[in-house]
């Protein structure tokens, strides 16, 4: 099985630049989506209920504004959205495929000010207990998403200038190290080793992607019991950064 997670930077622009074709280049079982700015009723039908996929859409109520969908070639067993039964900005799908819990998650961004940065912490704050449950289960649970964290300095490529900018404040990478200490595994930090990167955001400024100094932002996650089916994982830079200035990045489970 091959779940694919992708901050698409909007849906529309992103099928316009040819997503469904890079799509069927990855070839995954499962897609988490992020940042779709999008309604299931603003899409095509060809989109909002593509061949061979059951689409679900939790979009935010806010116009052209985050929003977060799954689809998956398997039938859905079920499906919640939220943390708390409610989800303004659509940022958090939960659902049961195939015997595994999918969590589809899009962390605010702290970087537009201080009031989005107090909204991101409230996250953080709700969303560590809501997962460390997770961790504690003997079904396999994938939490795929932007969590706009970059964990350590191997994750972001001017990480001395960035200390104190959201996305790399160090109590946020504390949040971070904490979650993967409570029983979830970076699956692509586990694979690729002590490595810088492999990135999966750049900037629009400069020469930050033509370069490859970017940020790792973009995960997959997974408890002990999907641990064990682990096979694989890739960021998909070439191709996918035409489409969105985020790569999709994948894993392979057994």
């Amino acid at each position: 099985m091959r779940i694919c997670s992708w901050n698409v930077n909007g849906l529309r622009a992103a099928v316009r630049k040819g997503y469904s074709d890079y799509i069927n280049t990855i070839d995954p079982d499962i897609i988490l989506l992020q940042e779709i700015r999008v309604t299931p009723e603003q899409l095509t039908e060809d989109i909002r209920n593509p061949g061979g996929w059951y689409t679900y859409w939790n979009p935010a109520e806010r116009k052209g504004y985050s929003g977060t969908a799954i689809w998956s070639k398997y039938p859905v067993d079920s499906i919640v959205t939220g943390l708390n039964g409610k989800d303004v900005e659509g940022r958090l799908i939960h659902a049961k495929i195939n015997g595994i819990h999918i969590i589809d998650a899009y962390l605010p961004s702290g970087s537009s000010g201080e009031e989005r940065q107090q909204q991101k912490e409230l996250w953080m704050a709700l969303f560590f207990p809501w997962l460390e449950e997770f961790t504690k289960i003997n079904e396999p649970a994938i939490l795929g998403g932007d969590l706009n964290i970059a964990h350590t300095e191997k994750d972001i490529f001017y990480a001395k200038s960035n200390e104190t900018n959201s996305g790399f404040l160090p109590h946020e990478r504390k949040w971070f190290g904490e979650l993967l200490d409570s029983g979830w595994h970076d699956f692509m930090r586990e694979q690729s080793g002590d490595i810088d990167g492999p990135y999966s955001w750049w900037s629009n400024r400069g020469k930050a992607r033509e370069l490859n100094r970017g940020w790792r932002i973009d995960y997959l996650l997974g408890n002990d019991a999907s641990s064990n089916r682990f096979k694989s994982a890739n960021t998909h830079r070439e191709g996918g950064m035409t489409i969105s200035d985020h790569a999709p990045i994948t894993i392979d489970l057994k």
